[in-house]
């Protein structure tokens, strides 16, 4: 799409845009809005670090909620702007905005501010400008910020077209962000499809071997089915000869150094690949516990999360040339390794039969606050190869499993691609680098002044 500049511009004196519309006012920002801070609720934090609360429950950008008491509620008004004063460490939710599109009671609290505009601003559009502001993400050093106030939105300076101009941009731009949010729901559709073939693949070669032709049995066990003849089914009592759970010291919020000792955080399991960088910084003045020290080939599992679907993921440590300690929501699995590879249990942790069971454990009386109990595990059924095959279907699923990240990584790429397009056509229209005024929608899309999105945090 190919759309024109406008024909004057002026220097604008901005580090973030040099130019501007020479029709294009300069206003302050508190001249044309209202600003309101929100009030301490407890709970103020989601696991996710989202901060707007809808109908007495914290809601997060993938749908997730928590409910909470709601005391003393902020007013919120349809088509107000929400946006963040105060981060976490994190740093991905300073100036992230929220457009209020329907008439729900909202919770907001201390770290949110409400705006609402006057006559002389367009919501729809100051939202679009305003959602992760380089100047209010950044200190006039350059540096980033990790909390505003009242008088950062105030004193901000923006450009702003008349009122019917807002308008046509914030159609266009909803007009426009919806086709391209269409292609990233597809691209993460085709994600969700790959996966859920990966993960097929695993379970069938692990239940069902590589040779279709072999003769099989009835395991006897609900979560398995039939299972090759020449198998063993057990549970993994029988293969584990030890788990042992870390420690977790309060630690520094930052990385550990190279000559620091740290700590593992449960995310370094995540995907069943080992993070290094999921660590926190040993404070000096503890001692390390050595013996809870990781080593390459270590085979570890988280034992908790704010996540029960990341509970239970497995990871074999590679070589490593750090200190770190598992915190106590990691175990590390010793295996009988004349009866299983670690590779293969790997595998096996990720196949939808030990997943069911994982599951129905932590759903349980005795999986407590989303945690995975050691008896829980050594109780899972699982079927073991001889250790001839184990290997050669280990050599299996590398490859295939290769094959399907590969087109997973290729279509994260592309959502990449399709949220730089995202923001830089928001970029574009909100600062007047191309002229959007001859815009009109296709005769079929149907549009609003305020846009058909439910978008939460939209970034």
């Amino acid at each position: 799409m190919s759309l024109p500049a406008y024909a004057e511009y002026k220097k604008t004196g901005f580090i973030w845009v040099d130019l501007a519309p020479s029709h294009w006012p300069l206003n302050r920002l508190g001249d044309i809005c209202h600003f309101e801070q929100g009030k301490a609720h407890e709970p103020f934090i989601d696991p996710d670090g989202e901060y707007i609360c809808v109908n007495s429950r914290f809601v997060s950008t993938e749908g997730a909620s928590r409910k909470f008491c709601l005391k003393n509620l902020t007013p919120v008004k349809m088509h107000d702007i929400l946006m963040v004063m105060s981060d976490l460490p994190n740093g991905r939710a300073l100036a992230k905005a929220y457009f209020v599109q329907d008439d729900r009671p909202y919770a907001v609290n201390q770290r949110v501010c409400r705006i609402s505009t006057n006559k002389n601003a367009f919501a729809r559009f100051l939202f679009y400008l305003l959602n992760r502001h380089p100047d209010l993400m950044m200190c006039d050093d350059g540096v980033n910020q990790t909390h505003l106030s009242n008088s950062d939105y105030l004193k901000l300076k923006i450009y702003l077209p008349s009122l019917s101009e807002q308008t046509t941009i914030a159609r266009f731009l909803d007009h426009e962000t919806a086709k391209i949010d269409a292609l990233i729901a597809e691209q993460q559709r085709l994600i969700d499809l790959l996966k859920e073939k990966r993960q097929a693949v695993i379970s069938h070669a692990v239940t069902k071997g590589l040779d279709p032709n072999a003769p099989m049995k009835d395991s006897g066990v609900e979560w398995l089915g039939d299972v090759p003849e020449h198998w063993t089914t057990c549970q993994l009592r029988r293969v584990i000869l030890k788990i042992e759970q870390g420690w977790s010291p309060e630690c520094e919020n930052r990385v550990a150094e190279d000559d620091e000792w740290g700590v593992l955080k449960t995310g370094c399991l995540n995907g069943g690949r080992f993070n290094v960088l999921e660590s926190k910084a040993l404070p000096p003045y503890l001692t390390p516990k050595t013996e809870y020290q990781i080593h390459k080939n270590d085979l570890l599992m988280s034992r908790a999360s704010g996540s029960p679907k990341l509970i239970g993921s497995v990871a074999l440590v590679p070589k490593i040339n750090k200190n770190l300690m598992m915190s106590d929501k990691i175990f590390r699995l010793n295996l009988d390794e004349k009866m299983i590879e670690k590779e293969f249990f790997v595998y096996v942790s990720v196949a939808l039969f030990f997943r069911a069971q994982l599951e129905n454990a932590i759903s349980g009386a005795e999986g407590l606050a989303n945690n995975l109990p050691q008896t829980n595990i050594k109780g899972f059924w699982i079927v073991i190869p001889r250790m001839i095959e184990q290997e050669k279907i280990i050599k299996f699923l590398d490859q295939q499993t290769a094959k399907i990240d590969e087109l997973i990584s290729n279509a994260h790429q592309g959502i990449d691609l399709l949220k730089e397009r995202r923001s830089a056509l928001i970029s574009a229209a909100v600062t007047g680098k191309i002229d959007v005024r001859g815009w009109q929608p296709p005769a079929t899309a149907a549009t609003t002044p305020q846009g058909q999105q439910q978008i939460l945090f939209d970034d």
